[in-house]
């Protein structure tokens, strides 16, 4: 961890019970756009980032003592990981409503409650076609998800993590327990080779580079 995580460490040991809500606050515009990434497609219209947020914000209250007896986490890696099983939760619920068992079965196993491959592709495919083009999207997507898939499954994680999720480059270490070298050369390679899928399927480039 570096020293800003340990300085928030102090903060929420020391600053009474208003601190968590000011360092989580300052986090919030970023978990709103991992939860928008990791959301599935199918209850997407009946769900909304900043309810999901408010739940796990209740659930990383009740938590907050295992964080702060935990060394070895930083806050953000710490309250993504409450905030992700917060909507592995929403996503259960929902499909078992809709009683779409075999989708909550697959959910189970799902980093963030949805399959990395079919995020990074609607993602792309909503960024780079124009509404005109919607009738086919989701053909695409599918297509896409699939070229996808035949990546090495922690380059398509950390690509997700530094470039569609834009976490740091330590964070995204922390997180998969990578050393910070092994990280950044895996985002490299993975990098490369999603221009390379996205240059034969004729969809451009991804556009926004990942934090440093």
């Amino acid at each position: 961890m570096d020293t800003h995580s340990d300085d928030e460490r102090s903060i929420l040991a020391n600053g009474g019970p208003g601190a968590l809500g000011e360092l989580f606050s300052q986090h919030r515009d970023r978990l709103e756009r991992i939860i928008a990434f990791r959301l599935d497609p199918g209850i997407r219209s009946r769900v909304d980032a900043a309810d999901v947020l408010q739940e796990a914000y209740l659930e990383i209250a009740r938590r907050l003592p295992e964080f702060l007896r935990a060394e070895n986490v930083s806050f953000f890696v710490w309250i993504r990981g409450r905030t992700l099983q917060t909507l592995v939760d929403v996503h259960r619920r929902h499909f078992r409503e809709r009683r779409d068992a075999n989708r909550e079965i697959r959910l189970h196993d799902r980093i963030g409650g949805q399959d990395t491959s079919l995020s990074i592709a609607r993602f792309l495919i909503d960024e780079l076609t124009s509404p005109s083009q919607a009738a086919v999207q989701a053909e695409e997507v599918r297509s896409l998800q699939e070229a996808l898939n035949a990546m090495n499954e922690t380059d398509r994680e950390v690509l997700a993590l530094r470039h569609f999720e834009q976490l740091t480059n330590n964070q995204v270490a922390e997180i998969l327990g990578l050393s910070v070298t092994a990280a950044s050369n895996r985002y490299l390679r993975a990098a490369a080779r999603l221009g390379e899928i996205l240059k034969h399927r004729s969809l451009g480039s991804i556009s926004r580079g990942p934090r440093q």
